[in-house]
């Protein structure tokens, strides 16, 4: 929050307004006095690291009455302020509302008692407001994402990587319990980046039956060697009676029903504190900037608004709208339509649910569809973070669709020698940059090493240079969302290492992930004839783009070339044409990785309704998958090509060159602050029962 409040502060100095503080809240407001002070540029200054707010916060009873409100608008005339900007929850915004709906009600009264003249009454007789959401539940419709939810999943994702690590040693159960009264996002996607066993919602409860089916899952992970078993609920658990699911209820009957060693923490408001993270810094400064613009461009005849993250861009949406959509989930829940509550949490929410399914839970072997397609996923560059999550998401979407998927290791260079594993070796090889200890866990395993009840089977240990070794057929994967860098590695080792961050054993080889493939062409399609691939997911940075381009640009003289190809940009530059964020760069891994199910089906649903063979010569057969404002989007290198900057290794337009003037503003740099979008006031759209929740 205070980012936002230093943004708020520094735009309106900059624009050439006074600019006040209100401590306490809506307390303040109402008692007026001290409590509301001008603010000036020092005021604000090394703030943006103080996590919680410097102007405090508190719960107003007083500002719920007329009697209330009718003081704190006294307080504002006073001062002669008459632009409100709210950080808070829906109930303050919806205060804020209704403040402004009253407020020429209100100032006539103040006129009428002898507490203002009627000049000022006719000098201040419309009230502008704009609200910012500031909360770690994410439990606002109409925006992506909330000031404070990064930093919440911040240090829950913290705490499950510290409490994995004891859990596994133990071989013990623990239940987490994270904040989330009446919104389960953070308990939702902290499941989702850790490969939580199980998770607990309020909008999603758990089918009749649940203990018997949640028991037989974490007691066959036991079974498959899995040390131990992570169960994440959101403190507003229930079941679909609407009855309230408790952390010590889920302990009891671990307990009870398998006997094993379970632990409980809760962590609470740990959430809520610490440092913000960089996400959070940067969303509430632009947030507080456009918060600012709002402002100075409202009309007594502009409604109340909120600005809104959609995408990568600042939106205003109406007030009254964000808060009746976030009422009506409640009440869903309330009257116990649950798919209608996941519906209005928004198309994130739920592509996020649909994701954790997905990769959570493996569909019994007789329901796998057959493709008859094999798709390829190859690491290209230098590591990213996220990359692991990208390709555990892969392999399990390929599979549950009924691909056969490869893994080839050492990037290009690897793809010509031939080092390409079928999915059962997947899991075979340390990870790049935090290397794993003998850890047994649930994986994602090729058809030959299914169990018999469709599971997903588990490593045993980690073989020599030559690969992986097998007993009974059976191989590891669990936990690669909780890895950085990536398992596609440069190089094989022959030893295990400590989950040391720092220690990079694949160092004097990263040239060879970094190889593009125009030498090693005529290998690479012979690689391809050989092992039948019908479609290649690469993800890597820079050099993995020019590695797509040359791919492409000899699908001419190989016909084993032209098949679809699909690049996930992952990279800490940031520098792949096509998509304003990529894997690493923080943001992108909560909106990539989480459309990894869809991007497997747009990468081989055309191979298969075809015949096997068939060239893919068209320029939308290869492309990169990428952000772009808002929007998901396949784009065409052959396009992309025309926006590239090579010499410079970078596209030539960059979005984020655009908060330049902003940062300057800010930093008390003289600089024009240009407003490009109209400032036009949008609309919540509400989703039909039949579109998809996809981006």
């Amino acid at each position: 929050m205070n980012a936002a409040v230093r943004a708020v502060v520094r735009m309106g100095i900059y624009v050439g307004a006074k600019v006040y503080f209100i401590y306490e809240g809506y307390q303040g407001m109402v008692d007026g006095g001290s409590n509301i002070v001008e603010a000036n540029w020092e005021s604000v200054s090394s703030i943006l690291q103080v996590g919680g707010t410097i102007i405090g916060s508190a719960r107003c009873k007083a500002f719920r009455t007329r009697e209330g409100r009718l003081k704190a608008a006294g307080n504002l005339v006073q001062r002669g302020i008459t632009n409100l900007c709210v950080i808070g929850g829906d109930g303050s915004l919806t205060g804020a509302n209704i403040f402004r709906k009253e407020w020429s009600g209100l100032l006539k009264e103040l006129a009428e008692n002898g507490d203002i003249d009627r000049e000022e009454v006719q000098k201040h007789a419309y009230l502008n407001v704009v609200g910012m959401v500031g909360s770690i539940d994410n439990d606002f419709c109409g925006t992506d994402m909330t000031i404070g939810t990064d930093s919440a999943l911040h240090r829950i994702i913290e705490v499950v990587d510290a409490i994995m690590t004891t859990a596994q040693s133990h071989q013990r159960t623990f239940v987490l319990e994270v904040m989330g009264r009446h919104c389960g996002y953070l308990a939702l996607v902290s499941a989702l980046a850790c490969g939580a066993d199980w998770v607990f919602l309020p909008e999603s409860p758990p089918e009749e039956g649940w203990q018997e089916k949640m028991c037989v899952k974490l007691s066959e992970n036991r079974a498959r060697k899995k040390r131990l078993n992570i169960i994440i609920v959101a403190e507003g658990a229930i079941d679909t009676q609407n009855k309230p699911i408790t952390s010590e209820q889920i302990k009891e009957l671990v307990v009870t029903q398998l006997g094993y060693d379970t632990r409980v923490t809760i962590l609470g408001h740990v959430q809520r504190g610490g440092t913000p993270s960089a996400f959070d810094r940067i969303l509430a400064s632009r947030m507080g900037v456009e918060a600012v613009v709002a402002l100075l461009q409202a009309t007594p005849e502009t409604p109340a608004c909120v600005v809104s993250l959609s995408g990568n861009q600042a939106v205003r949406l109406p007030l009254v709208e964000c808060v009746q959509m976030t009422q009506d989930v409640q009440k869903a829940m309330d009257e116990r339509r649950f798919k209608d509550a996941v519906r209005l949490r928004g198309r994130s929410f739920e592509s996020n649910l649909n994701t954790y399914k997905r990769l959570a839970i493996k569909m019994p072997d007789d329901q796998i569809p057959k493709s008859n397609c094999n798709v390829a996923v190859i690491n290209v560059g230098a590591p990213a973070a996220g990359m692991n999550a990208a390709v555990r998401s892969a392999v399990r979407v390929g599979i549950s669709e009924g691909h056969k998927m490869f893994a080839i290791y050492d990037g290009f260079e690897g793809f010509a020698k031939g080092q390409i594993r079928p999915e059962a070796h997947v899991r075979g090889h340390v990870v790049l940059g935090k290397e794993r200890t003998a850890r047994f866990s649930q994986g994602t395993v090729g058809s030959d090493a299914r169990g018999a009840r469709g599971r997903w089977p588990e490593a045993v240990r980690v073989g020599d240079a030559a690969g992986p070794v097998l007993k009974n057929g059976e191989h590891p994967n669990e936990s690669l969302a909780g890895e950085s860098g990536r398992f596609l590695s440069a190089c094989c080792i022959h030893s295990l290492i400590l989950r040391d961050p720092h220690v990079n054993p694949f160092k004097s080889r990263s040239k060879a992930a970094g190889t593009l493939p125009g030498k090693s062409l005529e290998a690479i399609a012979e690689q391809m004839r050989t092992h039948s691939i019908n479609a290649l997911l690469i993800i890597g940075g820079f050099e993995a783009y020019l590695g797509l381009l040359e791919l492409s640009a000899a699908r001419e003289n190989y016909e084993e070339l032209c098949v679809p190809m699909v690049m996930v940009p992952a990279t800490v530059s940031n520098n792949v044409p096509g998509s304003d964020f990529s894997i690493g760069a923080d943001t992108a891994l909560n909106t990539i990785t989480d459309d990894d199910v869809s991007l497997l089906g747009a990468l081989t649903g055309s191979v298969r309704h075809s015949s096997r063979g068939k060239r893919f010569m068209t320029d939308d057969c290869i492309c990169v998958l990428g952000i772009s404002k808002r929007n998901l989007l396949f784009q065409p290198v052959a396009q992309l090509k025309k926006e590239t900057d090579f010499e410079h290794r970078i596209p030539k337009e960059q979005w984020w060159l655009k908060l330049r003037p902003l940062m300057k503003i800010l930093a008390k740099y003289k600089a024009s602050y240009e407003v490009s979008d109209p400032g036009q006031l949008e609309h919540v759209h509400h989703r039909g029962h039949e579109e998809p929740a996809a981006i």
